[in-house]
Formats: structure tokens, sequence, C-alpha cells
């Protein structure tokens, strides 16, 4: 199951297993990191990995997945990007919509927007692609989004760091809870590209 694959992932490969799934996540998100750096965190309870290593590795994949989205909009524009996403966003769970909607909060709330969405899972996609189309200063991005990417990932990391403390127990739930989360959200993945085109063909009429 994923959540098997996941810790096989991070004992093969390490540190460097928790920065590609993190990176993995951010680019195209198939496993959540609340499971990614949980298990990593876990890892580092059980002595394979040190904590402070789980969440340095964990910020580093994610922000070169949040660096990526950000180059892309800003070298795109706003004019570019908008078919994109109509074309192609059904695959990465993002709509022009939502950009939209990210747009005006960016607008609003500039740096507080980047650093808090970087906590909040239903927006930490989003918030890379404003950022990058309003030309938002790199060095700003770059230190508001590790800063709120940071702290996500030391929240989960320890969770599973404490969780881990008391393994034997915990090993008796976590793979199961952890499997349950992953194919809950496969299947809303699934159900939103399935859907894709409907939603797109009703916003195109409205």
């Amino acid at each position: 199951m994923a959540a098997e694959w996941v810790v096989r992932t991070i004992e093969d490969s390490g540190y460097l297993g928790v920065g590609f799934l993190m990176f993995a996540e951010t680019v195209f998100p198939p496993i959540p990191s609340e499971i990614i750096m949980s298990l990593a965190g876990l890892q580092a309870a059980q002595g394979e990995l040190t904590l402070p290593g789980v969440i340095g590795a964990g910020t580093a994949g994610a922000m070169l997945g949040n660096t990526f989205w950000y180059l892309l909009a800003r070298a795109l524009g706003l004019d570019r990007i908008k078919p994109w996403v109509e074309r192609w966003g059904r695959w990465i769970t993002m709509t022009w919509d939502e950009i939209q909607r990210g747009q005006r909060w960016f607008d609003r709330f500039g740096a507080a927007f980047v650093f808090l969405g970087r906590i909040v899972p239903t927006v930490r996609s989003l918030v890379s692609v404003p950022a990058g189309l309003l030309k938002m200063s790199f060095s700003r991005f770059v230190f508001w989004s590790t800063l709120g990417t940071a702290i996500w990932t030391t929240l989960l990391a320890t969770a599973g760091y404490q969780l881990g403390q008391n393994y034997q127990q915990v090993d008796e739930w976590i793979s199961p809870a952890s499997n349950a989360i992953i194919v809950t959200l496969v299947a809303w993945y699934l159900w939103r590209v399935a859907t894709w085109n409907i939603k797109h063909r009703f916003r195109r009429r409205g």
C-alpha cells in the first residue's frame, strides 16, 4: 500500500527520499505531506534519521516544488497560464477560479498570505502561482514561503516523532490509518478529475 511505499522510500533513500517525496507532493500531490512528514518523523523516532534532518529535508523538497510553481507562473504570465490551467489543471487539482481567488487574497494580504498559506492544507498548493503571476519579489517569496513551510513540516514531523516514542502501540494502527487517508484522498482526486469537464463547461456557460 501507499504508506508502506512511503516508508520504504524513506528507509532506502533517507533524507533524499524525504525531500523527493515532499517535492513530488508539492508539484503533483499524489500523497499528502501530512502522511510523508509524519512517517518521516516516525522514522526519526526509531533512530534511523534525526528529527532536525527530516525537517530540513522536507522543507527543502517542498521549497523546490514551491519555487517551481512560482517561476513557472512568473515566466508564463497571466495570459499564457490561464489556457494552460484550463487544459491541464484537472491533473494537478487546480482550477482557474481557485487561482483568481488566490490572486485576490494575495492582493489583500501580500506576504502574510504566502506565509500563512503554507500552513493551511487547502491553500498550500495555490500560494506560489498568484505570487509568481503578480511578480512578488523572489527573495521575499523564498523567505516567507520557507518560514511557513518550515513550520508546517516541523509540526508534522514532530507529531510523528512523538508518536514514534511509543512505537509498539503506534505500529498497530499507523499504517492502516495512513492507508485509509490516502485511499480517501485518491478517491477525492479521481472524482475531481472525472467531474472536471462538467464543471468546466458549466463555468464557461455561466
